[in-house]
């Protein structure tokens, strides 16, 4: 377990970014976290801050603001935290391997004190338990529930819902009776001071985000000409948390709140998905625009005969309001697109021949980019959002006319001809498939490979293939050697080999730190002391012992270990086959088939 720190600073405010709506943006250093330019996006970087108790006063946490602070923040939150180190306690590892290195970390500090304490390994089976019997079929699904009412936890020891649990979103309510089991857990594994110990790597995460992020929201607030001021009643936040999947983002819209839950991953570079974060920040400016123009939806509704055969979700195929504005999105996205190539540098010298090479090279790069933006029209067309080449050819407008969104939205809306583009909507060839949207969480299915596949070959029959696999996993100096180990020690089980089987698992628990990796080595050792000639009953409960002090969360551990420990384990008796006896009815005389034979009655 990590030491307890004496204190901790639990707010950081990396920057207060002034945007003047010009050709320029100015981004400076601050301590504060408000601006003092009533025009004048913030984006602050905070902690929460600990509480005695939940506060009825409260806003939910995640939307929790302090007057005159900033509308734009990047943060972190300890009660999502420690939901996320539940879930990863109870055998959540998607995308583990792609995670940022400090939920491995904090992983390992909760092994280490689950191994410390039974009454900890008792609250966290219980905590399991309860998960796997809310458990949904899809990912993104079953780990946004958790999200939901994360955010709206009082901060930890209460864990308790910041409002009545009736005005909790729906896939909240689903799970709040875990919030007994999450206070028990985290109080016996200490996950308070293994938050406060990995606070530093937190707060460099954020640190690694928050430049890419400034400079996503003022770029967008430069083009479509929007200020952005301090608090008023609107927020859009984004939470940091590692101990979930990089490749799930969580996005959600409560009231006028627009939250993004977002994890690190070990890449160099922007941790997480800058266009993401763009993509909901444009929700966040251009819905109330649209929304505060619903006496034109009843003409603009005839859109929607021209979306049913497209790869959208019905909720895009019934409410026009909500495909317009996604389309006018993807057009502001598009606008926004630079290609991946460097844009040609000014020369700084006059040269007649310097200043036409910069201005041969500047039109090409305009050229190139121009068509890309044009390509990713199409394609957006073709997935189903059939209004992105009518914004996207009126934002050319706009930007020509230097007006801003807000001042062009109107014309922009009442000014449609909805017949024409209805047509040209129905004209087009959709694809099969679209990404899926983060303000609603899906994951496909996780793809099997590497020892998870080895695992699956060794369970269907096939132990050559597994061990090709772990082989290969062993050569790999990043590869996960102790499941490899495990893998190939089970296959010398299977293959009658007890003695090379028992090395393969004691060696096992020497590369894992895996929980149910270590256990099931453990049961398997005392099952092989169990089978011994004769049996070594004294060296079986010893391990079998320990398989239940390192159990992992999942019942069939516990239930393999606590048997071992009431009865010697046995062998299971199989029913011996009678050996086929081929010549049992052979007759070499015939006699028996010249009796036999009767010739077929005369005509």
């Amino acid at each position: 377990m990590p030491q307890k720190p004496s204190h901790l600073s639990r707010r950081l405010t990396l920057l207060t970014a002034a945007l003047a709506v010009s050709l320029s943006a100015v981004a400076q250093q601050s301590s504060s976290s408000s601006s003092s330019n009533p025009d004048a996006p913030a984006i602050s970087n905070t902690q929460s801050a600990p509480q005695n108790g939940p506060n009825p006063a409260f806003r939910p946490r995640a939307a929790q603001i302090e007057e005159g602070g900033a509308a734009v923040t990047l943060e972190t939150s300890e009660p999502l935290f420690d939901m996320g180190a539940a879930l990863n306690a109870c055998g959540y590892d998607a995308d583990l391997d792609k995670s940022a290195p400090v939920r491995a970390e904090v992983r390992a500090d909760m092994n280490t004190a689950l191994a410390a304490s039974e009454t900890a390994r008792a609250s966290r089976d219980a905590l399991c338990a309860y998960i796997t019997s809310h458990h949904l079929n899809d990912a993104g699904l079953n780990v946004g529930q958790y999200v939901s009412l994360a955010l709206y936890l009082s901060p930890p020891p209460s864990l308790t819902p910041n409002l009545d649990e009736t005005e909790l979103p729906p896939q909240a309510t689903q799970v709040v009776n875990i919030l007994p089991l999450l206070r028990t857990f985290a109080a016996e594994v200490d996950l308070h001071y293994i938050w406060l110990h990995h606070h530093t790597e937190y707060e460099t995460l954020q640190a690694r985000v928050h430049d890419a992020m400034v400079h996503a929201v003022l770029s967008t607030n430069i083009y479509l000409h929007q200020p952005v001021s301090s608090y008023d009643g609107r927020r859009f936040l984004v939470l940091l948390e590692p101990m979930l999947s990089p490749s799930l983002t969580n996005a959600r819209v409560y009231g006028t709140d627009y939250i993004i839950v977002m994890s690190p991953s070990n890449a160099a570079g922007v941790p997480v998905p800058i266009d993401e974060i763009r993509h909901i920040y444009l929700h966040y400016v251009i819905e109330p625009m649209v929304y505060s123009r619903g006496t034109a939806m009843e003409r603009i509704q005839p859109m929607l005969r021209g979306v049913q055969d497209a790869p959208l979700e019905f909720f895009y195929k019934s409410d026009v309001v909500a495909l317009m504005t996604e389309c006018l999105i993807k057009a502001v996205e598009a606008h926004m697109y630079v290609i991946d190539s460097p844009a040609p540098e000014k020369p700084k010298s006059k040269e007649r021949v310097d200043v036409d090479r910069y201005a041969a090279l500047k039109a090409l790069y305009d050229s190139e980019n121009s068509l890309a933006r044009l390509k990713l029209v199409d394609t957006d067309e073709a997935q189903g959002w059939v209004l992105t080449g009518y914004f996207y050819q009126t934002l050319t407008l706009m930007e020509h006319n230097g007006d801003g969104l807000r001042e062009e939205i109107a014309p922009m809306i009442y000014g449609m001809d909805v017949d024409r583009e209805r047509k040209h909507a129905e004209e087009i060839v959709f694809v099969k498939t679209v990404p899926a949207d983060p303000l609603r969480p899906n994951t496909a299915p996780r793809k099997i490979e590497g020892m998870d596949l080895a695992e699956l070959d060794l369970m269907t029959g096939k132990p050559d293939e597994a061990g090709d696999i772990a082989e290969k996993t062993l050569a790999d100096p990043k590869g996960d050697h102790g499941r490899a180990q495990y893998v190939l020690a089970r296959i010398n089980l299977m293959q009658g080999d007890p003695e090379k089987a028992m090395a393969g698992f004691q060696q096992t628990l020497t590369l894992s730190k895996d929980p149910r990796t270590m256990a099931w080595s453990h049961i398997y050792l005392g099952r092989l002391y169990d089978s011994m000639n004769p049996p070594d009953r004294d060296h079986a409960l010893a391990e079998y012992k320990l398989a239940e002090t390192v159990r992992d969360s999942q019942p069939d551990t516990k239930k393999a270990a606590e048997a071992g420990l009431a009865k010697p384990f046995a062998l299971p008796l199989r029913a011996k086959q009678p050996t086929p006896d081929d010549d049992k009815d052979f007759d070499p005389t015939g006699k028996a088939e010249k009796d036999s034979y009767k010739p077929d009655t005369p005509k």
